[in-house]
């Protein structure tokens, strides 16, 4: 019987992508036993103000545009067709439906870690699929990380925002080094962000 593949999910907005969430998505794939790593992207959460979010369809284009060169990384749509607000459980279930010979990790950082008691069915997503857990900035790991099914994947902290990015781009000033030139091209080409 085959070993099921392992494939780590990394959720998020992506408004815009940056350079900081493609340090983090390939050092998952090329130091853990991930043979893959998916960028969901989410679409509006109905909880969130909408102001500044790009639409769904626009962000998910940037991510494509971002990894088109790296086989292990893919960018998803799934959200953009499950009832919303999309629950991470209701995801991953529908994954698993989806691809039974497959094998779903979520990929967050230690400060979602620290709130991760709070999310819907957050026992389930751990005793049945499990989290890599990234550093970050200023944040304590929570006692989750004992947990078996939590693995702590070392990575260098980094405090890139999409926040700080999208205001440079308002001030008019580069952002280049800052997300991928594919990504910086579309943002100046459709005039993203301006307003």
């Amino acid at each position: 019987m085959s070993v099921p593949q392992k494939i780590g999910l990394f959720f998020g907005s992506f408004n815009p992508i940056h350079m900081g969430h493609l340090i983090i998505a390939n050092l998952m794939a090329e130091t853990t036993d991930l043979a893959k790593v998916w960028f969901v992207v989410s679409p509006q959460n109905p909880l969130k103000p909408a102001k500044g979010l790009l639409h769904e369809f626009d962000r998910y284009d940037m991510v494509r545009a971002a990894i088109y060169d790296n086989y292990k990384l893919e960018a998803s749509d799934v959200e953009f067709h499950l009832p919303k607000p999309s629950y991470t459980i209701n995801t991953l279930v529908h994954l698993k439906e989806k691809h039974p010979e497959k094998e779903f990790r979520i990929i967050m950082g230690g400060d979602n870690l620290e709130s991760f008691t709070r999310w819907k069915n957050y026992q389930q997503i751990l005793d049945f699929y499990g989290l890599y857990v990234y550093p970050r900035p200023n944040t304590q790991l929570s006692e989750l990380q004992k947990h078996p099914n939590v693995t702590i994947v070392e990575a260098p902290t980094l405090d890139i925002s999409a926040t700080f990015i999208r205001n440079c781009i308002r001030k008019k000033q580069s952002v280049r080094y800052l997300v991928p030139d594919a990504v910086e091209e579309m943002i100046r080409v459709k005039g993203f962000y301006q307003d």
